[in-house]
């Protein structure tokens, strides 16, 4: 049986660097074996956002956002009004849109994901209000995003590294059906992420 290939990425270790329109940080949470922040197919991202105003653009990829800390934003995509985002609300966008965000109650934290939807199917799901889940994936590309307590996370019984708070899973090169588990002492608030290559 092949093992799987798993990173774990702490969050003291995130790069930070400036939004392409220079109006807030990110930390560069993992991207594609390969890639970098300027060219990539997928990336996951945590961003501070300290102000309303306008989101870079990323033509010809997608974006899902989801608010971590704070208390939401409201989103204007393409000029059209969007409902008020709260926390661990998954939100899904063209990165070729004109986005303005304004801040619901003050400055938020926000996690990224934006991928080509002509390289990958994405599956994006937020795991809350249990101790423990399993699942099955024959994804490719799984990435786990700990947002809460310490978690203890196995791949068919196998014991993988376990995330802190932020700390992000990168399981990678999956080529079959797995199994998945994940514990945790208090309630899991953790987002899954499934990549798999269009054919």
């Amino acid at each position: 049986m092949k093992h799987p290939d798993a990173r774990l990425y702490r969050a003291q270790d995130y790069p930070r660097m400036p939004w392409r329109n220079g109006g807030g940080i990110t930390q560069e949470v993992a991207c594609n074996p390969g890639g970098s922040s300027a060219a990539f197919d997928w990336r996951l991202s945590i961003a501070e956002v300290a102000q309303d105003g306008g989101f870079s653009s990323f033509t010809g990829l997608q974006r899902i956002i989801t608010v971590l800390e704070g208390a939401g934003i409201a989103l204007t995509v393409d000029g059209q009004a969007q409902a008020p985002l709260g926390p661990r609300q998954a939100y899904a966008f063209s990165g070729d849109a004109a986005v303005d965000c304004q801040l619901v109650n003050g400055p938020i934290r926000d996690f990224n994901l934006i991928y080509s939807p002509a390289r990958y199917h994405a599956r994006l799901q937020w795991i809350g209000d249990v101790r423990h889940w399993t699942f099955h994936s024959a994804a490719r590309t799984v990435l786990l995003l700990n947002a809460g307590q310490d978690l203890s996370l196995w791949c068919d019984g196998q014991a993988l590294p376990g995330p802190s708070r932020y700390d992000c899973l990168h399981i990678e090169g999956q080529d079959r059906l797995a199994e998945y588990r994940l514990e945790s002492d208090g309630m899991l608030d953790a987002c899954l992420i499934e990549l798999t290559p269009r054919t």
